[in-house]
């Protein structure tokens, strides 16, 4: 792990525990890189609580219920796919934060309309027993193992964002 996600973690971190909470996350094209790089803290029991690796349509509705309607309607690379996946890790798990990634890593599987490195993350928050999310699609570039870690240096960047005073949720 380079020294720009160790740093990243550690502020994740540092930040989830100041503010007594856990994260657990869904990924699909990272396929689990993003948990093996919050997993490589020590002591990140303590705050990452599960991830869910749902790369298959399939997966996503059987494990975190993903309406296959959803799917059906949007496609798997979409933001209203990656909004049911934050929800629907939250909703099965004891986390009160979640990060839910889907896209297209390459080289091959992109169209017209959703090229390689189209990303659509979204972030929940649990509070009160409600849950709310937001969502962002990014364009990211280079090969497969670099959009994948772009991603994930994307996916805390902006978590850690949305705890600073300035942001707005």
């Amino acid at each position: 792990m380079n020294s720009s996600m160790i740093s990243l973690v550690q502020q994740l971190a540092q930040t989830l525990l100041a503010n007594k909470l856990s994260i657990a996350l869904a990924e699909s094209c990272t396929g689990g890189l993003l948990a093996a790089h919050l997993t490589d803290l020590s002591g990140s029991s303590q705050w990452f609580e599960r991830g869910f690796v749902t790369y298959s349509n399939a997966a996503k509705e059987e494990s975190i219920g993903v309406a296959h309607s959803l799917i059906e309607r949007y496609g798997a690379v979409s933001e209203e796919v990656a909004k049911a996946m934050a929800e629907g890790v939250l909703k099965n798990s004891r986390a009160q934060v979640s990060i839910a990634i889907t896209g297209i890593a390459g080289p091959g599987g992109g169209t017209v309309d959703k090229p390689v490195g189209m990303v659509c993350f979204a972030w929940g928050r649990r509070e009160n027993n409600l849950i709310q999310t937001r969502s962002q699609t990014k364009q990211l570039s280079g090969d497969r193992q670099s959009i994948r870690e772009q991603a994930c240096i994307y996916a805390i960047q902006s978590l850690l964002a949305q705890f600073t005073p300035s942001a707005t949720r």
